[in-house]
């Protein structure tokens, strides 16, 4: 047996058996198209520490939510479930699969807990119903808090056996609130849960990033007065200024190895894209335009970069080559298009587009062709950003004209909901990698 540690919690891998006879059965292209009708049972206590109706209703919720929100399954309904779904049954031979077969369900989740000396365990399985194969089983060992993270982390697990993919589910979201009147950085779970207050500037903070390779993010800050590009880790608190030049310092991206950093400077009393070191030293400068050039964001090649510039009279999008300078156009509709975000898949750029004085996010491929509307209606919806398999985005939106929410969604545009609590009057999302 393997361990390994995530988190605070500990991963005890049982078995991983892709079926390769389900996976060829059913292919995912994306959400809807074609969708796995998934039995889930609720979580049944496994003898030591007797029933913890609380553990069981919170698994149940997270992982339930996850699911639909991948909008890759066809949930199969608990009233329908018959003797089976009451039973244990963890091993293959002790499920009655002819059951679940019934019910038309053709995939299902069964999962046991246990509580002893203040420690959880939880163990769940993934079966292929139809061929009677057990998908993927998990034993997750940690504390009573660690409900969330694990049903999260079961979540991922789920749709990389199924897709080939791991899920996002337990990575995490950056944005910018003023809960406290000021302008701070915050994190949180994917699903809204849990949000930490990361910064306490009392000031003006503003466009936060993920390092791709360690747990540690840049935004820009005014806390000293100038909108300087500020560098912070996560679980230590420890910050430090990393670029501080006169004038603007502000949308930094790391770059996809996380040994650059892309961002707007000013301080040569015009707005240009400028490369940085993880140091703060300027490496290059990327523009050289009399315009203003701002939002950069870096394909996951890291050799090219989308940029919004006014160059040609209203802001649209562009990319520059990152080695040959060379500058092409992207977007020619609309009278305002910014905040490119690049798919991590690199197929598509997703942006907003001010229309009629209300932005809406669209996406578009690297060479401008089939550009798609996602969203639609009241609200303007800004600030897209890519979870790291490229499954979904989210955005800022504020629905009414007013309070500003964090809202996540396909990559398709379905499935929509808001996800920040109320009161925030939050913006400005960015999306973690899998650490």
């Amino acid at each position: 047996m393997k361990y390994f540690k995530v988190s605070f919690f500990i991963i005890m891998t049982l078995c991983l058996l892709c079926s390769v006879t389900f996976a060829a059965r059913i292919e995912i292209s994306s959400p809807g198209e074609q969708t796995i009708p998934l039995a889930m049972t609720r979580l049944l206590p496994m003898g030591v520490g007797g029933v913890q109706s609380a553990i069981e209703t919170e698994f149940q919720q997270v992982l339930l939510g996850d699911l639909e929100l991948s909008g890759l399954f066809d949930m199969t309904d608990p009233a329908s479930f018959l003797s089976d779904a009451d039973k244990l049954g963890l091993r293959r031979t002790e499920i009655d699969f002819y059951q679940w077969r019934m019910l038309g369900a053709e995939a299902l989740i069964k999962g046991g807990y246990s509580v002893a000396s203040g420690k959880l365990t939880i163990e769940l399985r993934l079966f292929d119903v139809i061929t009677q194969r057990l998908l993927t089983g998990r034993r997750y060992v940690g504390k009573l808090t660690d409900v969330r993270k694990i049903a999260h982390t079961f979540a991922d697990q789920i749709l990389k056996s199924l897709t080939g993919e791991k899920g996002p589910f337990s990575t995490k979201i950056a944005y910018i609130s003023k809960r406290t009147g000021r302008k701070e950085l915050y994190m949180m779970d994917v699903d809204g849960y849990k949000p930490i207050r990361m910064t306490d500037h009392r000031s003006i903070v503003l466009n936060p990033d993920f390092s791709p390779t360690r747990k540690e993010l840049i935004f820009t800050s005014y806390k000293k007065g100038n909108p300087d590009l500020y560098r912070k880790e996560i679980y230590t608190g420890r910050e430090s200024r990393l670029s501080l030049k006169q004038g603007l310092n502000i949308g930094g991206r790391y770059s996809p190895d996380g040994r650059e950093i892309a961002l707007t400077l000013s301080k040569d009393k015009n707005s240009e894209i400028y490369l940085l070191g993880t140091d703060g030293t300027i490496h290059r400068r990327l523009t050289n335009h009399y315009a203003i050039d701002v939002d950069p964001s870096w394909n996951p090649k890291g050799n090219k970069i989308a940029f919004v510039s006014d160059r040609r009279g209203n802001p649209n999008i562009f990319i520059v080559d990152v080695h040959t300078l060379k500058v092409t156009r992207l977007t020619y509709e609309g009278k305002y298009n910014a905040t490119p975000a690049w798919s991590p898949k690199g197929d598509r750029i997703a942006y907003s587009r001010m229309d009629n004085g209300v932005f809406n996010v669209f996406t578009i491929r690297e060479d401008g062709t089939d550009e798609r509307q996602l969203t639609f209606g009241k609200g303007s919806k800004e600030h897209p950003r890519w979870s790291p398999d490229g499954r979904f985005l989210i955005y800022s939106n504020d629905l009414n004209g007013g309070e500003k929410s964090i809202w996540i969604m396909r990559a398709d545009g379905t499935g929509a909901k808001k996800i920040s609590a109320a009161g925030g009057n939050d913006s400005h999302p960015a999306w973690s990698d899998r650490w």
